[in-house]
């Protein structure tokens, strides 16, 4: 569900309790992470994390004008949603998360191409969604975006 807030915080506010501290945990596990050039941003109605046009002024070739996305949190109807793009383009990292989770938690993994759903608030592997937001740099991310562009 895309929300109107124009800020994170108010992102947040604007959750239910369980929610709330659910998608607070997720941002902080993000935060401690996540390598320096990425910025937190409202983005497509989500919390999202974004390489700014000052790192790369084409921004996202689907609307230049927008940022380039490369991760984002959300509370949808039914469940929390981590949406990394990353994993969407790189079969490793892909790989390593798919690997890695069942090492976090005992429920079946629940994933699209790049989203991964968590219907239980208090199952949601905070640990190992920090980590992987530390696995590509934006420098990464820029390149791996830019070879899989140019296909």
């Amino acid at each position: 569900m895309q929300s109107n807030a124009k800020t994170p915080q108010e992102y947040i506010e604007s959750l239910p309790e369980d929610r709330k501290t659910a998608l607070s945990k997720l941002r902080a596990a993000i935060h401690q992470n996540l390598p320096a050039g990425f910025e937190e941003a409202m983005s497509y109605g989500m919390l999202g994390y974004i390489v700014p046009h000052s790192l790369y002024p084409a921004g996202y070739h689907c609307a230049p004008e927008l940022p380039l996305p490369f991760m984002s949190i959300a509370s949808q109807k039914n469940f929390v949603a981590i949406y990394h793009m990353g994993m969407y383009m790189d079969n490793e990292l892909l790989d390593w998360f798919t690997s890695e989770y069942t090492k976090h938690s005992t429920l079946k993994l629940d994933m699209g191409k790049s989203c991964v759903r968590f219907k239980k608030m208090d199952q949601i592997p905070f640990e190992l969604i920090g980590e992987l937001a530390s696995k590509m740099t934006t420098d990464q991310w820029i390149e791996l975006y830019e070879k899989k562009l140019m296909r």
